[in-house]
């Protein structure tokens, strides 16, 4: 299944893929939780629910997907955890040892657009917005001291994801906080396909960056230094997992800041994420 988020007369709603160009419009379909992300993950029985919605879906909830309008497709997770270096690739163009043990900061939900929606090139830093292609991994039960098997249990599905970042705020420290939180300038999306659709943790899935049709980063899942599997395990050492909650599993070597010259998102531009078997987030470049 792919169920995302969009908006509907103010609000959001989810919504559940039928086909290429359909969706259901769950709240017309008469889901008791179809409102929130979080809170639709939060239901034991939710896979069962859809599936039972997709195969008799009242004929006013299926709406045409051409024009709707994308919301960000977990809105207010508790927890939004990022890896980084977690291909060999990428810590080496930037410089890094190979690390040994997944390195990880945190994003916030106000930093988050949707599919579609413009991420923003900061008013403090216009010369140096990077992309970032990730793949997204979204949490479908509480979870706490996983194991390497039972580690994926958890999960509900997965989405791309745009980790863009600022890179001279990003250096300011020894702490990438800033340079990851500017307003709007991550993205995520456009769905979330459940992982009885993908392979176990998403491996051997082909990933791309491409700005203004230009293919930047080419890589590949299976290149992960850290399994979405030993991400969760640690992770859970420390916290627990909550419905919602998005894991971020790193980026594969081809940023523009170890480009030679370097190349950097600008307004006009459009930035893509393809994933394998997942899809296309795309979104225009615009000024803040």
């Amino acid at each position: 299944m792919r169920i995302f988020t969009f908006e509907k007369a103010g609000k959001s709603t989810i919504g559940l893929l039928k086909n290429e160009q359909e969706y259901i419009d769950l709240e017309l379909a008469g889901y008791a939780h179809a409102n929130d992300m979080v809170e639709l993950l939060s239901q034991a029985d939710w896979e069962t629910s859809l599936a039972e919605i997709q195969k008799n879906a009242p004929a006013a909830s299926i709406k045409p997907l051409a024009g709707t309008k994308y919301d960000i497709l977990v809105a207010n997770p508790s927890k939004i955890i990022c890896v980084g270096l977690n291909y060999a690739d990428h810590a080496k163009e930037g410089g890094h040892a190979i690390p040994d043990h997944p390195s990880f900061f945190i994003r916030v939900n106000s930093s988050q657009v949707a599919h579609n929606q413009p991420m923003l090139v900061p008013k403090q830093s216009s010369e140096r917005f990077d992309y970032e292609a990730e793949l997204a991994v979204v949490i479908g039960k509480t979870a706490r001291h996983l194991t390497a098997e039972n580690a994926l249990d958890c999960v509900a599905g997965y989405s791309c994801y745009n980790d863009g970042s600022v890179r001279d705020f990003q250096r300011k420290g020894t702490q990438w906080t800033l340079g990851k939180n500017f307003d709007k300038t991550g993205s995520f999306g456009p769905w979330l396909v459940t992982k009885d659709e993908l392979p176990a943790g998403g491996d051997g899935l082909k990933i791309q960056a491409r700005l203004n049709g230009q293919v930047l980063q080419d890589g590949n899942t299976s290149n992960f230094l850290f399994s979405v599997s030993q991400v969760l395990v640690i992770l859970t050492e420390v916290m627990t997992l909550e419905p919602g909650d998005v894991i971020i599993t790193g980026t594969p070597a081809g940023v523009g800041y170890a480009r030679k010259p370097p190349i950097f998102m600008k307004e006009g531009d459009v930035c893509e994420i393809e994933i394998e078997k997942i899809g296309i987030l795309s979104n225009p470049i615009a000024n803040a």
